[in-house]
């Protein structure tokens, strides 16, 4: 194929049909395909939101999805979840956001930022699907999945036994309440939960989605912890909650004190990236970054020695 290259002339115009051939040929013996041929896994990572328990009209409530060769993994539903979602499917043509494909739900945590959108999820696209959500949570999350269809008894009586006819077969999630380990598996992922360290929230978790073409780490609400180091080492993307220390340098020592136990600063998020060594960094949950200078993030991280690839993260980025 080199000759081919260096001296095209040489060979009549008639045999330059057999050019594709020979190409595919030694493709193959190499063990792969042109693009063109290639069926390759694609994963997706698209940030529905990026806020925190502040109110911004810029960054909806805690919420990402992965997207694995057309099916959608869901992780947290903070405020606006489901409208972000087929936001996504409508504005950036991802099908498996649409409402009716909204049917497999990870939750880090039960604080109320990344579960406000649970009764969205649970009911809104009720009439859509053909079976029920599935969820996979903390212990805890059965409790809240079953007083939320209690607060909302009034709204799912009228829908089943009114004009609208809504399946109650399909209203009722499915919960697995989650500890260490492996706990979910299909054909197209393997989701690993580990604990994390956040203050005295008990049962936290981060999550580490293996991909055929990926591996994604997620650290949920944490302060600095190893567990984090040790799942992300070498990861293709490590997404992690963070606070700016220009924030937290304005704030009353209570609160600081607060942010230490719960949270993890840019100083300490360049530290644990710096180890792990993931191919991307996408910071998220940024508390108190309303009013600071766009870049902060990524210029404190650098500042405190961090050289890897940073996202700038806004909410429906995709990488």
């Amino acid at each position: 194929m080199q000759a081919s290259r260096a001296r095209p002339s040489s060979y009549p115009t008639t045999h330059l049909s057999i050019v594709p051939v020979l190409l595919l040929f030694a493709c193959c013996c190499l063990n792969v395909l042109p693009a063109a041929a290639a069926e390759a896994s694609t994963t997706q990572v698209i940030i529905l939101g990026t806020g925190s328990p502040v109110p911004d009209p810029d960054r909806s409530g805690p919420a990402l999805a992965i997207v694995v060769n057309g099916k959608s993994y869901l992780i947290d539903c903070g405020t606006g979840c489901v409208r972000q979602a087929v936001k996504a499917y409508h504005g950036k043509g991802i099908n498996a956001l649409s409402v009716s494909n909204l049917n497999l739900l990870f939750i880090t945590h039960l604080h109320s930022d990344h579960t406000l959108g649970y009764a969205d999820l649970i009911l809104t696209p009720w009439d859509h699907r053909v079976k029920p959500l599935q969820v996979y949570g903390p212990a805890g999350t059965r409790a809240m999945t079953d007083n939320l269809l209690k607060a909302y008894a009034e709204d799912i009586k009228v829908r089943i036994e009114g004009l609208q006819g809504s399946n109650p077969a399909t209203l009722k999630p499915d919960v697995h309440e989650i500890d260490d380990g492996v706990i979910y598996r299909d054909e197209q992922v393997t989701v690993t939960a580990f604990r994390v360290k956040h203050g005295s929230f008990p049962n936290s978790f981060g999550f580490k989605f293996k991909t055929p073409d990926k591996v994604i780490v997620i650290s949920g609400d944490t302060a600095p912890d190893e567990a984090i180091v040790e799942q992300a080492r070498g990861a293709d993307i490590l997404i992690h909650e963070v606070y700016a220390m220009a924030k937290y340098n304005k704030v009353p020592p209570q609160t600081q004190q607060y942010l230490q136990a719960f949270h993890t600063s840019t100083v300490q998020l360049a530290d644990i990236a710096g180890k792990a060594k993931p191919r991307l960094l996408i910071p998220i949950h940024m508390l108190g970054y309303k009013g600071l200078a766009q870049g902060t993030i990524d210029k404190e991280i650098r500042a405190a020695g961090y050289r890897g690839k940073i996202a700038e993260t806004h909410d429906m980025d995709i990488f």
